[in-house]
Formats: C-alpha cells, sequence, structure tokens
C-alpha cells in the first residue's frame, strides 16, 4: 500500500466519541503556533474564513511509522489527507477559505520536510507543545508515548468554530467535506 493509494475498507473506521462536540461556537484560545513558512499563527486571531485540519502525524520516507499504525482507528490517511488538500488548494480559497493549516503535534522541521516532499501550498502548524489541544480541548490519542492529535477539521469564522468535521474518514474526503460547507458560508 503507498503512503496516498490507500483502500479505506481494509482499515478500522474511527467512531465518534463525541471529543469535538464542545468546540462548535466557540473561539479557540489565543496560543501561537509555529508554521513551516516561519510564521507565528494564532488561530483565534485569523480573519475572515480558516480552515485548520489536525491529523496525527504525516510519516517520512527515512522512518518507520509506529508499531500497528494501520490498525488504529483513525492514524492511517495523513499523507492522502494533505495531498486532497494541496489539490483542492485554488478550489477552496476560491470559496473564502483566507487561511488553510494543517496542524499537527509534528515538530516543524518534520513538518517542513513534509511541505517539501509533498508540495504543499500552505503551511502546517506545529503543537507539539499541545497548546492548542489543551488549550480547547481537541481530541487526542497517545501512540508509542506520542501525544497526537486525532483526525479533526474546524471551519473558523474570525476565530470561531462553525463547523466540525469528526471523526474524518476517510481523510482524503476531507477536502471535498470542507468546499461542500464554504458553499453554504459565502
Amino acid at each position: 500500500m503507498s503512503l496516498t493509494e490507500v483502500d479505506w475498507s481494509t482499515l478500522p473506521a474511527p467512531v465518534n466519541d463525541g471529543g469535538a462536540a464542545h468546540l462548535v461556537g466557540n473561539r479557540l484560545p489565543s496560543v501561537e503556533l509555529r508554521a513551516t513558512n516561519g510564521a507565528t499563527v494564532i488561530p483565534a486571531e485569523l480573519s475572515g474564513i480558516a480552515v485548520l485540519f489536525c491529523y496525527p502525524m504525516t510519516g517520512r520516507p527515512d522512518r518507520d511509522l509506529p508499531d500497528g499504525w494501520d490498525q488504529i482507528a483513525g492514524a492511517r490517511g495523513c499523507t492522502p489527507q494533505n495531498c486532497a488538500y494541496r489539490d483542492h488548494y485554488a478550489d477552496l480559497t476560491a470559496l473564502g477559505a483566507a487561511n488553510i493549516f494543517g496542524i499537527s503535534t509534528q515538530s516543524t522541521d518534520d513538518q517542513e520536510e513534509a511541505v517539501a516532499r509533498l508540495h504543499l501550498p500552505y503551511p502546517l502548524l506545529s503543537d507539539a507543545d499541545l497548546k492548542l489541544a489543551n488549550g480547547a480541548e481537541l481530541p487526542v490519542m497517545e501512540v508509542d508515548g506520542l501525544v497526537m492529535l486525532k483526525r479533526l477539521t474546524l471551519i473558523l469564522r474570525g476565530g470561531v468554530v462553525e463547523h466540525i468535521n469528526y471523526p474524518v474518514f476517510p481523510p482524503d474526503q476531507d477536502a471535498t467535506w470542507v468546499a461542500a460547507k464554504l458553499k453554504g458560508m459565502t
């Protein structure tokens, strides 16, 4: 199985555990996240419509994934999700998304590798210190001693969550879900 071509029917689907139900209508906490383009981003202060898609981690060709990664519900699919946002980026911005960011708890260095390898037109944000995850009470999971974000998409307007997609499955269809929601927001 390649990193981008996945038979989703062979993977365990995540279930809605209610971990994101509290987010709609809430303003995100005012925390700074480092972006792969060198900027510091405060999601709560983003103006206009912003799309934040959270994911556990992008794999790297030079490193093994955690043992049993494909058997963890919702773990597999970060690269296809990022590639779908890459492929739909122009459409999403044309539909009004002023900002699009992927967020994981990986280091900025790991994220910079993914941006370069996958040719992403948007920056990734690092929540390595879990400021956003803890402040917004985002759903997380622990794998091999690492705390990772569960796959979740937030559509914000002026820093306030208007729509959530949780759990996201299959991940490569998330950008299409966002496009449909954006059509209803303009």
